[in-house]
């Protein structure tokens, strides 16, 4: 047998296996699994607390599905008009769709229908989240470069995947907030010059709201978009198993050694632990806070519109862009374009797939094909921290422009003055943001290097045979200053020297000319201090010692 000991019984004769044994054996001679667990399961990782953030993603992504089976069995994604007739009384009477007539029943009649509700809405706003704060734990560290571009990829499809099912999701109940959502995502899609029309019809099967749009969002949420997303988690997830996660620098750390826990059992043991305490949490979140109260909106109907009406906060993002917009419109050969809504509709995808290709972008500009499982610290990238931070400082004054209206009445603000903060800030505020985040990361190296350089300060104070008061520093242990000092600042891409040995003159490449630039100032002297070296340590240690 494969990989067991054969058992014998005292007299000599041979021990018939246990079912599991068998069942064991019989696997292992068709799958091979013995072998592949056997080399796999004892398999090291890293241990970070921020690698958590992407369990949290996972298993809110296994909460969604648990929860959303058993929503379906409920739900009926019909258009078709009824009156109301049920244990809410006061929605009797009102005309509704048979969408939001069986989401009153889950919520009110169905046991425990309303409890998988919320936590099935819950869940999504803590997947979506928890995707964001991922993503950028994986940006400022620098855990997107080689070999990790196509996981940079797999994690970023599945955001914006999450992004559509969400948007799908919330529309499906048909109240008057959500139905006031797909309006105005219809018209965006209007705004697109020519097919803008075609795509609407096509998506809705005909005019807004038409019969054939609840259907379809339930097809495309229940079905194509976790279906694709499903697939990219497993080979997500395939990928980090293949590759580990990066690890922080520290004693006996390096690119070709990692210090961590086995995969089985210790991993494993605490996954599943914090796969229930994740559950457990949005459990009591949905039992105590109400989200999404349908019953209290209404049905959707075309003419009426909520004037509070707010997305979910991450589409916030793409309403701010086009709420803060100036109203332009330009008529030309007989056709409206709205400029207004179509260039703030086009920039949100331009500035996401900006951020699917910059691990691309920032090895063009380095030039470095190396593999790296060391994890930056965010100040030891000065500009990459600074670009993540504007990125971040953008998304936050976008959302304020997407709620102008709430900002306005809960704060007793002028809406005018709101959107014109908004305005500027789009300009003003990332720059801001990129100028002091990298002028804090500097501060922060030269710090690094003063502690490396001198250790730290013990408060004793000391006086010089020459009359001198100095503070006696403390070195650093070893294992710090191998943290402090193990990072690898890039050099500067340098296109070599402009005029060659019989002094005529080099033609460069526009795109060699950029890429000089570029590393310039992102790896330039500008951009990084000078990390601490032994030979500066050891000159400042005996001069010390001198004293």
């Amino acid at each position: 047998m494969s990989g067991h000991t054969e058992r014998t019984l005292e007299s000599g004769r041979q021990a018939q296996p246990a079912k599991g044994e068998r069942l064991a054996d019989w696997a292992d001679g068709r799958l091979g699994i013995y072998t592949v667990a056997k080399t796999q399961m004892r398999k090291v990782f890293p241990d970070h607390w921020s690698f958590m953030l992407g369990e949290i993603c996972l298993y809110s992504f296994l909460i969604l599905i648990l929860t959303g089976i058993y929503l379906t069995l409920f739900f009926e994604p019909s258009s078709a008009e009824v009156v109301y007739d049920g244990v809410y009384a006061p929605l009797n009477g009102v005309q509704m769709s048979r969408a939001y007539e069986s989401t009153i029943d889950i919520s009110m009649e169905v046991r425990g229908g309303l409890l998988i509700r919320q936590i099935h809405h819950w869940a999504a706003l803590v997947f979506v989240a928890g995707l964001l704060v991922h993503m950028m734990r994986v940006f400022f560290t620098g855990a997107f470069r080689k070999p990790r571009e196509l996981n940079w990829i797999f994690g970023w499809t599945i955001l914006m995947l999450a992004l559509l099912t969400g948007l799908t999701g919330y529309s499906l109940p048909d109240d008057l907030l959500s139905g006031t959502g797909v309006r105005f995502a219809q018209g965006a899609l209007l705004s697109i010059p020519v097919v803008g029309t075609y795509i609407s019809f096509f998506l809705f099967g005909g005019e807004f709201p038409g019969t054939d749009m609840i259907p379809r969002f339930y097809m495309f949420h229940i079905l194509l978009l976790p279906g694709i997303m499903l697939g990219l988690v497993v080979l997500h997830l395939i990928l980090v198993f293949y590759h580990k996660h990066t690890q922080f620098a520290g004693p006996g750390r390096s690119e070709k050694r990692v210090v961590g826990a086995p995969f089985m059992p210790i991993y494993v043991a605490k996954a599943g632990g914090f796969f229930f305490l994740v559950f457990g949490v949005l459990a009591l979140l949905s039992a105590f806070a109400t989200i999404n109260p349908v019953w209290n909106l209404g049905p959707y109907r075309p003419d009426m519109v909520s004037t509070n009406a707010q997305p979910d906060w991450y589409l916030g993002f793409s309403e701010g862009l086009i709420r803060v917009m100036p109203a332009w419109e330009i008529n030309a050969w007989g056709h409206t374009l709205q400029l207004g809504v179509f260039i703030p509709f086009m920039l949100f995808p331009l500035i996401m797939t900006a951020i699917a290709v910059y691990p691309f972008f920032e090895a063009w500009v380095t030039g470095d094909k190396r593999e790296h499982h060391i994890a930056d610290r965010p100040r030891n990238a000065p500009v990459r921290t600074g670009l993540g931070v504007a990125w971040l400082t953008l998304y936050a004054v976008l959302l304020i422009g997407g709620g102008n209206d709430l900002w306005a009445t809960r704060f007793h603000l002028s809406i005018t003055h709101i959107t014109w903060f908004v305005r500027i800030a789009c300009f003003v505020g990332p720059v801001l943001a990129f100028i002091i985040t990298k002028r804090i990361c500097l501060a922060l190296q030269h710090r690094d290097r003063d502690k490396v350089l001198h250790g730290r300060e013990s408060g004793t104070i000391k006086r010089l045979p020459h009359g001198e008061f100095i503070e006696v520093h403390e070195p650093l242990p070893q294992g710090q200053l191998y943290t402090l000092t193990a990072h690898d600042p890039p050099e500067p891409y340098d296109p070599g020297p402009l005029v060659d040995r019989n002094g005529v003159e080099r033609r460069l490449k526009r795109s060699e000319k950029l890429r000089a630039r570029l590393a310039r100032a992102m790896y330039g002297p500008a951009a990084q201090v000078p990390k601490a070296t032994a030979g500066e340590y050891r000159e400042i240690a005996e001069s010390e010692r001198h004293h």
